[in-house]
């Protein structure tokens, strides 16, 4: 069977034989039998089609009729594009040795979240700790309490490919919170 890509989110989806193919994509949720594709084309100065200056080059890997089909976002290999910063510091610095030394980072973490942006995984940075003159708790009404209390500690992530930050809370202060949650009178 073919593998399938998402026209949308350029992702490629595996379906169960037994249930068929999806109707929807799992990932971005967008219909998939009703991607529709719009070619335009361009009038010049005189009211003529202008398609002499916008042809490819010889080495384009498009041919001269295919130009319009480009992938918007210039990748044909059914990725997701990245949003990767990082790559504009590639000529003043050695990315292998960086990209060695994030692995090297990542494989003594015991949690690596992904970034939001440009899906990296990501290097606990450190900790950092919230106190009550920083912080002020929300107050459910359907809780009559504050959802977490002062001091707690969040740890903060870098991204390795965007540099993006991204704060997640402690393993303790996480089971403080289930416990405030579910009304455990032990937090």
């Amino acid at each position: 069977m073919e593998p399938t890509v998402c026209p949308w989110c350029q992702t490629e989806i595996v379906w169960d034989e037994e249930i068929g193919p999806e109707e929807n994509c799992p990932h971005c949720d967008n219909e998939l039998k009703g991607y529709r594709t719009l070619n335009i084309e361009l009038e010049g100065e005189n009211g003529e089609l202008d398609n002499e200056e916008h042809a490819p080059e010889e080495d384009d890997e498009y041919e001269s009729g295919d130009i319009l089909n480009k992938p918007f976002w210039g990748i044909g290999d059914g990725t997701v594009p990245a949003i990767r910063v990082l790559d504009k510091y590639g000529d003043d610095h050695d990315l292998m040795a960086y990209e060695e030394s994030v692995e090297s980072v990542l494989d003594d973490q015991d949690e690596t979240p992904e970034c939001f942006h440009c899906r990296e995984y990501m290097m606990l940075a450190g900790t950092q700790k919230v106190s009550g003159e920083a912080f002020e708790p929300a107050l459910p009404a359907s809780l009559q309490a504050p959802l977490l209390k002062p001091p707690f500690h969040l740890n903060v992530y870098i991204c390795s490919g965007c540099f993006q930050v991204q704060y997640t809370l402690s393993e303790d202060d996480r089971l403080r919170l289930i416990k405030g949650l579910t009304g455990d009178p032990a937090q």
